[in-house]
């Protein structure tokens, strides 16, 4: 079992994700905008729910996940087997990505698409290009021309497909790089690349993730080709409770219900994690018995987290949308949503590993501190335009085209590091609380201002996942720049072709 400070450490982690929204949001409600008791307790319950959940299962996390991935990692590197650890990565891609808390939450709230038809079309959509993203590592193709052909593909499909599903699509590519993919991703890419003997091999292993967010974004616009949906206007069960009891036995009854739903979808890890430990791992009794205690660790912690979602957080956020459309205060909303957004981005522990990272690429030309400045105004843009959208009903399309646009120029100028570590951290930006709390916050305005759900709501996660993109790679010209002007020694050239960068935590 983990220890008390790694826990409490966790713990503490999540509650500074936490906390900044719940100030916000308890100084909204006590000053400007009103909002009912039983809606207020049920959010600070769900809050707590929230913060031990994610706690609980960072830490399973860290003990079952990445150690499951970076022994299948290291299994199959050894085999040499490039069949086998093709099929491996596209299982290994579907399994993870069908756990995945972002995705499960995402998924809940999209009206117009049944939740597991979503789920298992995202997560092939990451199995697929899992595979074809280890392939890239084997032959050395190069990321940015992957990068370019793939999301012209994407642009070129947006004219025909469903608008109905534009917006769920590219949301549904920012949502698969949490914490649950990552680390198997991340683990069988760099056990994929020591297959290689060549300098570039370790080099070649970033982008994974970036890739791999590609998939779920073609999975959904095929979808949109078959899956016929209505026009959604915008409606959502608001729950409200008579007394305390009520609200407690919400609670209760809510836990077992989501237990099962996270067991089901834990379950094809685990089985594949007991096939590989039959076959090949044999791990001994103290690693193996850990890895379970952190699954079980893992399962808990989701279980609290999507009860504290589903039951708390979304529907105040809903409700808290409503209010604020109202023409009285909707002058609030955006600058509102932009402070949040400012929060939540400082507060996600992923982002200050990445500016730290990007420091010592650059050899110091780009502080840590310019670095989290550079992201915090980008993702607060990004949730200002996402008001912007759910108010006046702006197509998707106008922002994410020019963005990815300028992304995918800036990467004929920018050392491949950094364009790779850039669409690596996509993910990074679009925290659980961006599906969890904003997007049904989102929702609550399209359900006021009379929009359609699905052009105009969501959307919100692919423009924070974008912003990174942009924001890493400005950061890696300026670095550039910096370099030549100083003729000091290259940022670039204080890292070797081997070495690895570790953008992630443990």
């Amino acid at each position: 079992m983990p220890s008390k400070s790694i826990l409490l450490d966790k713990i503490k982690e999540s509650s500074a994700s936490v906390l900044p929204i719940v100030t916000i949001v308890a100084v909204l409600c006590l000053l400007w905008v009103p909002m009912q008791n039983d809606l207020m307790l049920s959010f600070l319950i769900g809050s707590v729910f929230l913060i031990v959940g994610m706690g609980l299962f960072s830490v399973g996390a860290d003990m079952s996940m990445t150690q499951i991935g970076s022994h299948i990692g290291a299994k199959l590197t050894r085999s040499r087997n490039i069949p086998l650890i093709l099929i491996v990565g596209f299982l290994v891609g579907v399994a993870v990505t069908v756990a995945e808390p972002d995705l499960q939450v995402l998924s809940s709230n999209v009206p117009a698409i049944d939740t597991t038809v979503l789920i298992i079309v995202v997560s092939v959509g990451v199995g697929i290009f899992l595979m074809l993203s280890l392939l890239r590592i084997l032959k050395a193709f190069p990321l940015r021309w992957m990068l370019m052909a793939f999301y012209g593909l994407i642009f070129l499909l947006v004219i025909f497909t469903d608008p109905n599903f534009l917006s769920v699509a590219f949301d549904s590519g920012g949502v698969t790089t949490g914490p649950m993919t990552v680390p198997f991703i991340m683990a069988l890419g760099l056990g994929v690349a020591s297959v290689r003997s060549d300098s570039n091999a370790q080099q070649d292993s970033f982008g994974l993730v970036g890739l791999c967010s590609i998939g779920p974004v073609l999975a959904v616009l095929f979808l949109g080709f078959i899956y016929r949906s209505d026009s959604v206007s915008a409606s959502q069960t608001v729950s409200q409770y008579a007394h305390t009891v009520e609200l407690g036995r919400s609670y209760l009854s809510a836990l077992p219900e989501n237990l099962a739903e996270i067991g089901k979808a834990l379950a094809p890890i685990v089985v594949i994690f007991l096939i590989f430990q039959v076959i090949s791992l044999r791990l001994r009794k103290e690693p193996f018995l850990r890895i379970f205690a952190g699954l079980i660790l893992t399962l808990i912690g989701l279980m609290l987290f999507l009860t504290g979602v589903n039951v708390g957080f979304s529907s105040l956020g809903y409700l808290l949308g409503q209010q604020l459309a109202d023409p009285k205060w909707r002058f609030l909303l955006i600058p509102i949503s932009m402070v949040m957004g400012w929060f939540i981005i400082n507060a996600e522990p992923a982002v200050h590993v990445l500016n730290k990272q990007v420091e010592e690429l650059s050899a110091g030309a780009i502080s840590a501190r310019a670095m989290g400045l550079s992201l915090s105004i980008a993702v607060s843009a990004a949730m200002g335009l996402s008001m912007l959208r759910a108010l006046t009903g702006i197509s998707i399309l106008w922002m994410i085209i020019p963005g990815y646009a300028i992304a995918l120029a800036l990467t004929l100028f920018v050392p491949g590091t950094f364009t790779a570590i850039a669409f690596d951290s996509g993910g990074v930006a679009s925290g659980p609380l961006t599906a969890a709390f904003m997007l049904p916050f989102a929702m609550g305005v399209v359900s006021a201002t009379g929009g359609n759900m699905m052009t105009d709501a969501f959307g919100l996660v692919a423009l924070v996942a974008m912003m990174p993109l942009i924001t890493v790679q400005i950061m890696g010209v300026i670095a550039s720049l910096a370099s030549r002007r100083h003729a000091a020694a290259p940022a670039l050239s204080s890292y070797g072709d081997s070495d690895i960068i570790e953008l992630w935590e443990a």
